[in-house]
């Protein structure tokens, strides 16, 4: 039963690998670069599995420390995962003791799959949910061990790697302005974004601009959605 589920689960995940090996192997390129070795990449990539707020992580470690800000931070740019999590509820009752596993790896691509793709007759859906989710766990880990590796073997420049993630969010913003006629959430953050910039300078805007588009999109949801039903 287990081997079936995951036979049909693996070839929904090639994409994801595609994905999640590039940008794995950019996070750990960048982490060696900071003076953290390949146990660090596994252990950040197995414990912590948040491809962004890695990222983010590494300029946390190579900074002064400070609790807050870097709960503040971890919570904005994760927050998204309390609404996948509210919306997954009713599928994971089925996972039993997988449960706890499988809320924590909930990453927006492993999201995107559990909610479109539906096993085959015959097949387990708990354990095909969970191998999806485990496979794509593993292609972050393996990219993340393979470009510290090579980060440390191959000496080369890394400026510019950290703009990975970065070139990701600006692909994945231009894909749903192509596909959805409801702009405005979009334009929103954008402005939201550019006051916190102005006023808090580059280094301490993330936080507010985080923040404040959570809390306008919050207070405009219902209007949002309405709007989008009359279209």
């Amino acid at each position: 039963m287990k081997r079936r589920a995951f036979k049909v689960a693996l070839p929904y995940t090639i994409p994801v690998l595609m994905g999640y090996l590039f940008l794995g192997i950019a996070f750990g390129v960048l982490l060696g670069s900071k003076g953290y070795h390949v146990g660090w990449a596994l252990l950040m990539s197995v414990v912590i599995y948040a491809g962004s707020m890695q990222f983010v992580a590494i300029n946390l470690l190579v900074s002064p420390f400070n609790l807050i800000h870097a709960l503040i931070v971890t919570l904005l740019v994760q927050a998204r995962h309390l609404f996948y999590g509210l919306s997954m509820l009713d599928k994971f009752k089925i996972s039993e003791i997988l449960k706890p596993y499988m809320i924590f790896a909930l990453t927006d691509e492993t999201y995107s799959l559990l909610c479109s793709v539906e096993p085959p007759e015959g097949v387990n859906k708990k354990w095909f949910m969970f191998f999806i989710s485990l496979l794509n766990h593993s292609y972050w880990v393996l990219g993340s061990v393979i470009g510290n590796l090579a980060g440390t073997i191959f000496e080369f420049d890394p400026t510019g790697i950290d703009f990975a993630m970065t070139a990701l969010f600006i692909v994945i913003f231009v894909e749903q302005w192509e596909q959805n006629r409801q702009h405005t959430p979009a334009l929103l953050g954008l402005g939201v974004t550019l006051v916190s910039l102005l006023i808090f300078g580059t280094e301490n805007f993330m936080v507010f601009a985080m923040m404040g588009i959570f809390i306008a999109l919050s207070l405009l949801q219902s209007r949002l959605k309405e709007g989008e039903g009359t279209r």
